[in-house]
């Protein structure tokens, strides 16, 4: 276990957490946390090479291989999720937790936002995080009675301007959360979501370059960036059993950036370089 960690040891001992977009960022961070913590963990994403990176990783670092599972999956295809879900049931005959980590944007005002770029984004972020949901909702945790869901989304309370598919897209996730649990409350599954600001140093925000990224750093209060592994710690706190009266809920990881100035210039499409 990590040195340092504020969780008690083996408290996911004997449970079996499934993380979408596992092979790297905060997805990587929080699967191995969860691991260090007792639990199996399932990771997938579309890449093969990184997902298998990644569980050499966790092997590496004192999981034993029986606990680590990855294997491919898109979550924008219902038959991919179906798949993988029977894979990881078939592997380890339940999933406790479910952490749905996996997504994507890219930069554009929506003037220049295309049709298909929209569309890319809302079935990746939305729908697939809908898909892998009720999947493991009704063939894991709805019949078990009990179950953890942590949704990661963003920080978009003040809109998203500059990555308006995104916003909308995380924006649904959100009143998501909130659906299912009121939903599956009375089936013992607890339905959080986090919205890590982009502040956080991770694969997720590495797209946007040094210079988007110091823009963020200054305009964060606590004058830093996060870590991805900061962002699992507050993943792992509502993946526990421990924590059984929150739900429905949304924490916020960005060091207090959307109390103070902005986020980051909104690029011009009418600019000539």
């Amino acid at each position: 276990m990590e040195e340092g960690s504020i969780f008690r040891p083996g408290l996911f001992e004997g449970q079996v957490a499934l993380i979408t977009g596992g092979g790297s960022g905060i997805g990587l961070a929080t699967a191995r946390e969860l691991a260090s913590l007792g639990a199996s963990v399932a990771i997938c994403g579309r890449n093969a090479e990184k997902l298998t990176t990644a569980v050499a990783d966790l092997v590496a670092s004192g999981v034993p291989e029986a606990r680590v599972f990855g294997g491919t999956c898109d979550i924008r295809d219902p038959d991919h999720v179906a798949t993988f879900v029977g894979d990881v049931l078939g592997r380890f005959s339940k999933i406790d937790v479910l952490v749905n980590n996996a997504g994507g944007q890219f930069p554009s005002p929506a003037s220049a936002m295309s049709p298909k770029g929209w569309e890319a984004v809302i079935r990746n972020n939305l729908n697939g995080t809908f898909y892998m949901t009720r999947e493991v909702g009704t063939r894991a945790m709805l019949p078990a009675k009990k179950g953890r869901i942590v949704m990661v989304t963003a920080m978009v309370q003040r809109g998203f301007p500059g990555m308006s598919h995104t916003g909308a897209a995380r924006a649904g996730v959100e009143n998501l959360t909130k659906s299912l649990a009121v939903e599956w409350a009375e089936h013992g599954v607890r339905v959080n979501a986090v919205a890590p600001g982009n502040n956080i140093r991770s694969s997720g925000t590495a797209q946007y370059g040094e210079e988007m990224l110091e823009i963020t750093r200054r305009a964060t209060p606590m004058k830093r960036l996060g870590t991805p592994e900061e962002v699992a710690r507050v993943i792992v706190f509502l993946a526990s059993e421990k924590n059984d009266f929150v739900t429905g809920q949304v924490w916020g990881i960005d060091g207090g950036q959307p109390l103070w100035g902005d986020i980051w210039p909104i690029p011009d499409p009418h600019a000539t370089s």
